[in-house]
Order: C-alpha cells, then sequence, then structure tokens
C-alpha cells in the first residue's frame, strides 16, 4: 500500500557564486595589456514548483537535503565564469512552504506551474578588470563568489479539493467516493478504515465535472489530535463545498444529531471559517431499515436547533442502492458554481504569506563582537561574514581592502571601546590575525 506523506522538513543549500580572478593581458601586440580576470558565473537557485502529477510529499521521504551547483570561476581574457543551473524540485499543488528558522509562511503554492524560490544562489565575485582605476591601473584585487543561501524549511500539503466528505468513521465517505469516481480507496466494516485522504473527479452527464475527497473519520476531540484529527483536518481547510454525511443505520435514534454537532463542533474548534463553507448533510445507508424514522428524528432536532443560521440541505443516499446519489451529485455541482474559488492567501488559519525568504532585517547590526576564554576576540555577523567570505587573502590588495571595509563599517573603534590591547588576536570564522594600532 502506498503510504501518504504531507508533512516533510527539508533543507536547502543554494550553490557559491563562482570566484573573479587577477589576470593581466601579455600579449605581444596587446599594448598597455592591462587587467583582465574575469568575473565568476552566478551560483545555482534552488527552486520549488508545483507539478500537478503529484499527489503526495512521498519524494521528499528519502531525499531532503537539496543542494545547487556552484557557478564557475572566472577566467583570464576577461571571460566570465558559466553560470550554474538551477536546481528545480517538483511538488504537488496545495503546498505550503514555512521557515523553520522564523516560523513564517514564506510561500503557498496553489496553481500548476507555480514556482517559488527557497534558496538564492551566491552572484559571482568580480574579476580585477573591475578595479581597474586611473590611481590603480593594475589591480591585484578580485572577490570571491557570494555564498549561496541555506534555509532549513517545513513542507506542508493541504490536498485541494472541489467538495469535501467529513463525518465520523465509517458512515460511507469512501463507498460513496468509490460509487461516484474512479477512485477506489479502501472499504471496510470498521473504524477509520481510511487512513488517508483519497481523491478522486466527479464527471457529471451535462458536462460538469469537480474534484471530491474523503477525508479521515473525525471523531470527538479531533480538533485537539483525538483520532486522526489535526493530522488531517488541515486538508478540509480548501475545500469549497462539504458534504457532512451521517449514519442513519444505528439502534441509538438520537446519535446522528449528537454525531453532527460533535463534528461541526470540531470543525469550529479547529478553524471556526469552516463551519462558513457551503455544507450539505448527507443521511447515508437509507437502505437500512430504521433509518427513515432516524431521519425524521434527526430532520425534527435539526429544526429546533436555535445555534443554525439556516437550516442546511438536507440529501438522503443509499451508497448500496444508488439512491438518492445522482441528485445528489447535481446539487453539489450547482453549490459549487455559486461558490467562488479558493483564494489560498485569504485563509490559512490568517496567517500571512511572505513570497520569498526574508532578507537581512535593517535593523540587525552589522557585526557583533565577542571574546574567547583565551582572549581571542571574536567579530561574527551576517554582513561581515559576507564580505569576509568573498574576500580572496591571497592578494595582498585584497586583504588591505577588506580591511578598509571593516574600518567603514567602524569595527575598529568599536574594539577600541571593549579595550582590546595592541597586538591581540582577532578571529573572523577560521581566519586569525593580529590587532595593530
Amino acid at each position: 500500500m502506498s503510504t501518504f506523506v504531507d508533512q516533510v522538513k527539508i533543507e536547502a543549500h543554494a550553490g557559491k557564486g563562482g570566484n573573479g580572478m587577477v589576470a593581466f593581458r601579455r600579449e605581444k601586440y596587446v599594448p598597455n595589456g592591462g587587467p583582465a580576470g574575469g568575473d565568476g558565473g552566478r551560483g545555482g537557485s534552488i527552486i520549488l514548483k508545483v507539478d500537478e502529477g503529484l499527489r503526495t510529499l512521498m519524494d521528499f521521504r528519502y531525499h531532503r537535503i537539496f543542494k545547487a551547483k556552484n557557478g564557475g570561476n572566472g577566467m583570464s581574457k576577461q571571460m566570465t565564469g558559466a553560470d550554474a543551473q538551477d536546481t528545480v524540485v517538483p511538488v504537488p499543488q496545495g503546498t505550503t512552504v514555512r521557515d523553520l528558522d522564523t516560523g513564517e509562511i514564506i510561500g503557498d503554492l496553489v496553481k500548476n506551474g507555480d514556482e517559488l524560490v527557497i534558496a538564492k544562489g551566491g552572484r559571482g565575485g568580480r574579476g580585477n578588470m573591475r578595479f581597474a582605476s586611473a590611481k590603480n591601473p593594475a589591480p591585484e584585487i578580485a572577490e570571491n563568489g557570494e555564498p549561496g543561501e541555506d534555509h532549513y524549511l517545513e513542507l506542508e500539503l493541504k490536498m485541494l479539493a472541489d467538495v469535501g466528505l467529513i463525518g465520523y468513521p465509517s458512515v460511507g465517505k469512501s463507498t460513496l467516493l468509490s460509487v461516484v469516481t474512479g477512485a477506489k480507496p479502501k472499504v471496510a466494516a470498521y473504524e477509520f478504515t481510511t487512513l488517508v485522504p483519497n481523491l478522486g473527479m466527479v464527471m457529471l452527464p451535462d458536462g460538469r465535472d469537480f474534484a471530491m475527497a474523503d477525508m479521515p473519520g473525525l471523531i470527538e476531540g479531533a480538533s485537539k489530535g483525538v483520532g486522526l484529527g489535526l493530522q488531517f483536518l488541515r486538508h478540509i481547510e480548501r475545500t469549497r463545498v462539504l458534504l457532512h454525511l451521517i449514519d442513519m443505520s444505528s439502534a441509538d435514534p438520537d446519535q446522528a444529531f449528537e454525531r453532527y454537532q460533535s463534528i461541526n463542533h470540531e470543525l469550529a474548534s479547529y478553524d471556526p471559517e469552516l463551519l462558513k463553507r457551503p455544507q450539505i448533510i448527507v443521511p447515508t445507508k437509507m437502505d437500512m431499515p430504521n433509518a427513515h424514522e432516524n431521519l425524521a428524528r434527526f430532520k425534527k432536532a435539526l429544526l429546533n436547533d436555535e445555534t443554525l443560521p439556516t437550516t442546511p440541505e438536507i440529501m438522503p443516499i443509499s451508497a448500496i442502492t444508488h439512491a438518492g446519489i445522482d441528485d445528489l451529485m447535481k446539487e453539489t455541482a450547482a453549490v459549487l458554481d455559486k461558490t467562488p474559488a479558493f483564494d489560498s492567501e485569504s485563509h490559512d488559519k490568517q496567517e500571512s504569506v511572505h513570497y520569498g525568504i526574508k532578507q537581512q532585517d535593517a535593523d540587525e547590526p552589522e557585526f557583533t563582537i565577542s571574546r574567547d576564554d583565551d582572549g581571542t576576540w571574536v567579530l561574527s555577523g551576517a554582513k561581515l561574514e559576507k564580505l569576509f567570505a568573498m574576500t580572496n587573502m591571497d592578494h595582498e590588495e585584497s586583504q588591505l581592502r577588506f580591511a578598509r571595509q571593516l574600518r567603514h563599517m567602524g569595527v575598529d573603534e568599536a574594539l577600541r571601546a571593549k579595550g582590546i590591547q595592541d597586538g591581540d588576536q582577532v578571529r573572523i570564522d577560521d581566519f586569525v590575525f593580529e590587532f595593530i594600532q
């Protein structure tokens, strides 16, 4: 049996930009040769793209770390390194992407072909031809490529369906789905037969069609995680119309209404917006001996329920004899025609969606200073570490340029204010140098 996977954690590591090159023209017939080091190529990004052929996040169960290639290094004769190819990762429709570091939703992929860059490749470093000036016509300065982004993300699939079948276990959801669609869900005479959502297409004789999904049985306490509760309640969020199936074959005449109220209570506890969706009540198993008496009692209780703003449509069926099913499908299609398409940005439990990875906060300090137990001063911070990573320490002019950049950022003054002494050791990442006043 295939496994339905709808929540995974992944790592995305974009490619580093290629290094710029220090080179000079030396051809015999090129007067005043000059700098000729080319720029590095762009590193590969990692992009999620919706593939309508996928139904689950199963592929991510075995492949959770994605690494893009680095850009090519710059070459002599002002030749730029090759850009790395982006890594495109297919995902199913309805995939929500959350940044595990910030907890924010950074993308919601619902349409076929939708794309989201989850890790941006670094730009290529500049070659020495970019640093030539009147004061320094032959610079020995080149940048290393910019590091690619690294992100830790959670992918969550919320199945996209026009119609969702809800109700207690064993009320006939899977049976109805198998009758009206080509889906073949597991059907058996015990509770929680359905352990994963099943999806099928309903085709009507008049040419209308819609996607229908049966959701694993809900029970009291589902919104708190009881039974299969929270595991699959998320899938109901994206259905436009709900068919609420209620078993009318019970020996207890009050059970149907009690279970109807219980399911609605769980929907409201999980997300009150769900009760605003159009809902058709579908009494099932009407071929059973006591079903009609139970239905009459249910209708009476429903009319006396003052909490309901309007009385929902009631359409009894028997999946075994197929009684009432054609009328139910026509009415469902009619309700769908009047129901607006689902807008992912206006819902999802009122969480805002920030498309793309959040960039460095403007209020975040450019650098921080700390001190190791051995007395070494440690410089850190996203901007400072990026400058360091892009500095080619093989050339003295590049080192002097980096020292000027630190001075311009205020690092020297900050170290003096902290009490640094001449000759103290300073460390950036794994690079250690001596501070000189």
